[in-house]
């Protein structure tokens, strides 16, 4: 698995920042919050003149840690990634797998960076980011999350491809918590590829990767499922997941079923017409239907929109 997970499938799919974007995003973010800092530290101590020494210093360190760690992870959570200073240079915290983040990541990067950022004014950070081969400060490394650039040049979309319908929640009981997220980023790599790969070739890579999606589900791979198919289902599944938890609605954003993202026929996976060695069996036309046949005939207890039943 570690040949899949390549250079390629992150320079394409995640562009990580450079270190300057970075720090002038970070920049602008510390000048908003001491801004926000001074006029509510003013607020505070104007209306507690009358408290005595230890309540006004317990005051001005709650003061410090709501505005100045506080709601840069409150901000960071709820735009999932993207702050004012990152919103300004075009950039976007997601994690590993390109997912976005959610409140457990940004805590981390909060936690980590008043000591590389705030407490060595950016020094650990700078240095961090410089040795990463990703530009990753010690925040992103404990968070797993990496910091890239949204506004990039155009370049040909890359969609990862609906499963076929037949198999759209059919792993919803699938335990997905122990698949690591360079797993995640090698199975949508050959998803948006697969198309451009040799079949032989393709076939084993899916092979390999739903051997591993497997082991570390816990779940066998169904033998009746193509690879492909399989892999398409159950990444189709984890955003559906992470839908539900960022949305707390049903799968937004994920492609639907059996269509193609840009308007075209859905995709073709290798063998998904057929169980896995069996020969596909052409379709057989309908015969039209003939006189002496009844009409369909309403159920007698159903109710509206139930719809009818075959005649006797």
């Amino acid at each position: 698995m570690s040949e899949l997970v390549t250079g390629e499938a992150v320079a394409l799919e995640l562009r990580p920042a450079k270190l300057p974007s970075r720090a002038l995003a970070v920049v602008i973010d510390l000048i908003v919050a001491f801004t926000v800092y001074i006029v509510v530290t003013m607020g505070i101590v104007a209306s507690t003149a009358s408290l005595d020494d230890a309540a006004a210093a317990a005051v001005a360190v709650a003061t410090f840690v709501l505005v100045l760690v506080g709601v840069p992870i409150a901000v960071e959570t709820l735009s999932h990634g993207r702050s004012l200073g990152k919103l300004a240079c075009g950039l976007r915290v997601v994690r590993d797998d390109g997912g976005p983040i959610r409140f457990r990541h940004a805590l981390v990067r909060g936690a980590v960076g008043v000591v590389e950022i705030l407490m060595t004014l950016g020094v650990v950070a700078c240095i961090a980011s410089l040795v990463s081969e990703r530009g990753r400060r010690l925040g992103d490394v404990f968070a797993g999350t990496l910091v890239v650039r949204e506004r990039v040049p155009a370049g040909p979309a890359r969609f990862v491809p609906p499963p076929p319908p037949w198999l759209v929640g059919r792993f919803a009981g699938l335990d997905l918590s122990g698949v690591p997220d360079g797993l995640w980023l090698a199975v949508r790599s050959y998803l948006t590829r697969m198309g451009q790969l040799d079949p032989q070739v393709g076939w084993a890579m899916a092979e390999r990767l739903a051997g591993d999606l497997a082991a570390c589900t816990g779940a066998p791979a169904p033998r009746e499922v193509p690879p492909a198919a399989y892999l398409a289902a159950v990444v189709h599944e984890r955003q559906s997941r992470d839908a539900q938890r960022a949305f707390g609605g049903g799968a937004v954003g994920v492609a639907p079923v059996g269509a193609s993202p840009v308007g075209g026929p859905g995709p073709v996976y290798p063998g998904a017409g057929a169980p896995v060695g069996q020969p596909v069996r052409p379709a057989v036309a309908a015969a039209p239907p003939t006189l002496d046949v009844a009409p369909a005939r309403p159920r007698e207890d159903a109710g509206p929109g139930t719809g009818f039943v075959p005649p006797a």
